[in-house]
């Protein structure tokens, strides 16, 4: 039986391999991670289409070279580093299936960052949010609201903007002991970051639960979302999207809520107490700089960073390399509290005993 010759798979162009390694990365990945990917190789196959590779199998490192200068002139570091490096997943993919040359992915240059350099300093900073969460608790009109609700569950618990969203009313339970579930979902349009590693349960001070309780009695709107489930945070649609949440999170981070504008501005008139305008107020801040600052709170409390990183559901290198943004004053103490916690008893065992004659 006759039948056609096979394709080359040398003959793939940028946009086929690009498509191609994305439906192989689908099956094990969330949409969000997907979505990046997509995004960082479209800018590249642009650029294939530009200078005339119509072929994978015609690429060089020399090429891939010249995308890294290109790019490195455009992006900052850190950005430009995401790129490379799913770049370089992308070669070792065509790598696989005899697309490319074999070796072809260790011709591409991934910038060798510092530390600091993958990391944003911005934070919500303790004093900040003690004085946003004293405001709210004390508050006849603010308190158990959403906001108020929000920034309980976003400081308290350190959770990812998408764990945030995912929360139903079922996944709360604040009775004795009280404590939230957090719980993978994809089909039904709430993924965890680390899918069912994400999943954990996350113990909540007793006053924590108390505005929970209010919030779902007296604010939350009754409703459901598309697929039948009553979001926790909801908006008066459903669940909202992530874009609100974070509309939510600068709305209810803004200073003048609890005191007098840092910047000069009268809150009957500025624009940025406007829900669509929150975002550019400089002290306001979205649900990452929230986590971050609740995790180096944590970390100043003497928690160990085991224990944070499992409530943060992240690994300690992450938690001590991206999250820890604590200054230098805030360290010294740590590290003497930890001191006296830890070390101290260990220390009074070192009695030296004298020998007698």
């Amino acid at each position: 039986m006759s039948g056609r010759r096979r394709r080359d798979p040398r003959d793939l162009s940028p946009t086929d391999a690009a498509a191609r390694y994305l439906r192989r990365r689908r099956a094990d990945s969330t949409e969000k991670s997907v979505n990046g990917w997509e995004y960082r190789l479209k800018l590249w196959v642009e650029w294939c289409e530009s200078v005339g590779i119509e072929r994978v199998g015609d690429l060089r490192g020399y090429d891939l070279d010249e995308y890294f200068e290109l790019r490195s002139a455009e992006i900052a570091p850190v950005t430009l580093e995401g790129e490379m490096w799913t770049l370089k997943s992308l070669c070792e993919f065509l790598e696989d299936i005899d697309a490319v040359d074999e070796g072809l992915a260790e011709s591409v240059r991934i910038p060798d960052l510092d530390p600091g350099d993958r990391s944003s300093d911005q934070k919500l900073a303790t004093d900040d949010a003690m004085a946003l969460l004293d405001y709210y608790r004390d508050s006849e009109s603010d308190y158990g609201t959403r906001a108020h609700a929000y920034l309980e569950l976003a400081w308290i618990t350190a959770a990812r903007q998408g764990g945030l969203r995912a929360l139903d009313v079922r996944d709360a339970h604040l009775d004795e002991d009280p404590y939230v579930v957090f719980r993978h979902r994809p089909e039904t349009d709430t993924p965890l970051k680390n899918k069912l590693g994400g999943e954990r349960p996350v113990a909540l001070p007793r006053e924590t639960a108390d505005v929970l309780e209010e919030y779902v009695r007296s604010h939350r709107y009754d409703v459901r979302d598309d697929h039948g489930r009553q979001p926790l945070l909801a908006s008066a649609q459903g669940r909202p999207s992530s874009d609100a949440v974070r509309n939510w999170s600068y709305l209810a981070t803004e200073p003048c809520i609890h005191s007098q504008c840092p910047h000069g501005k009268d809150p009957e008139t500025c624009l940025w107490t406007d829900y669509t305008h929150a975002s550019k107020c400089p002290s306001s801040r979205s649900p990452h700089p929230i986590r971050t600052g609740a995790i180096t709170w944590m970390l100043n409390l003497g928690w160990p960073p085991e224990d944070v990183a499992e409530r943060a559901n992240a690994s300690v290198s992450t938690i001590e390399q991206h999250y820890d943004k604590a200054d230098r004053d805030e360290r010294r103490r740590r590290l003497r509290q930890r001191m006296e916690q830890r070390r101290r008893p260990l220390v009074d065992t070192m009695e030296v005993e004298y020998a007698t004659n």
